[in-house]
């Protein structure tokens, strides 16, 4: 059994084998201070390391999925007149963050509540795959701080919208809505009870081998960064190493004799 004490900004249940972590700040929006981020952080190692959790769900409380950076945080203000360094920020605490969901060998399915703002843009679409409610607002503000997009947001976008799009939406801060980056294929479905949408996926992904699970979250990460020819090396070095894997051999089994595979991640 994993532990879950002394969590104090985010709730985590196991539904099923489904891990579901709940940043739980709706007082302010769900911004996030540096503990509530290493506690996210803490709860996505620790199931990556429980062998019963299959999948993970990031959700959140209240009216709002995340509203990026709690500017209350000594970490994001200046001390005794010194100016701030954001970057030493980014780099100790939103960066790991941005890379504990993406490095996740469990997927990590974003079941988005309510507006996500700042760098909780970051948060929400570093998500493997995303279900928002209906009009939910996904805003950037940087701009409006005399700040840049950041944790990885940049990259995101232009890769979902292109430069032009990507450049209206960041500096005039302009709401996208779920049903805008569904239709940019940003995200996948739009859903009246995301959280319920998104245990119904896991559902699904929890009955599928997970090296397998892993491996294509690795190429498709690698195809979407990488060149034509780089790509396919990886696809035949992970397809020879999953071609020996007792789940394949299961997968086979299991075919031939008109059953469902009973996967153990070997």
């Amino acid at each position: 059994m994993s532990d879950w004490s002394g969590l104090e900004f985010i709730k985590c249940d196991i539904q099923g084998e489904t891990l579901v972590v709940t940043i739980n700040r709706p007082e302010v929006y769900n911004a996030l201070n540096k503990a509530g981020k290493a506690e996210i952080v803490k709860a996505i190692r620790i199931g990556n390391k429980d062998e019963a959790i299959r999948s993970i769900i990031l959700t959140a409380e209240g009216k709002a999925f995340c509203s990026g950076q709690d500017l209350n945080d000594r970490a994001v203000q200046g001390k005794e007149g010194k100016k701030v360094d954001l970057g030493h920020t980014l780099e100790t605490e939103w960066n790991p963050l941005i890379n504990a969901i993406r490095e996740s060998k469990k997927l990590v399915v974003g079941a988005i509540n309510g507006v996500a703002a700042g760098a909780g843009l970051s948060v929400a679409m570093a998500c493997d795959m995303i279900v928002a409610a209906p009009k939910v607002k996904f805003v950037s503000g940087f701009s409006q701080l005399g700040l840049a997009p950041d944790a990885g947001s940049s990259f995101t976008f232009v890769k979902g919208m292109g430069y032009s799009k990507t450049l209206e939406f960041f500096l005039f801060n302009e709401a996208l809505y779920s049903e805008d980056l569904y239709g940019w294929g940003m995200i996948n479905r739009v859903s009246d009870n995301p959280l319920e949408e998104a245990l119904t996926m896991t559902q699904k992904i929890n009955k599928m081998a997970p090296l397998s699970l892993e491996l294509i979250k690795k190429n498709l990460q690698e195809a979407s960064e990488r060149d034509f020819a780089s790509v396919m090396a990886r696809e035949t070095a992970t397809q020879r190493f999953l071609g020996a894997s007792n789940d394949y051999q299961e997968g086979l089994e299991a075919f031939f004799e008109k059953r469902k595979p009973q996967f153990s991640g070997s």
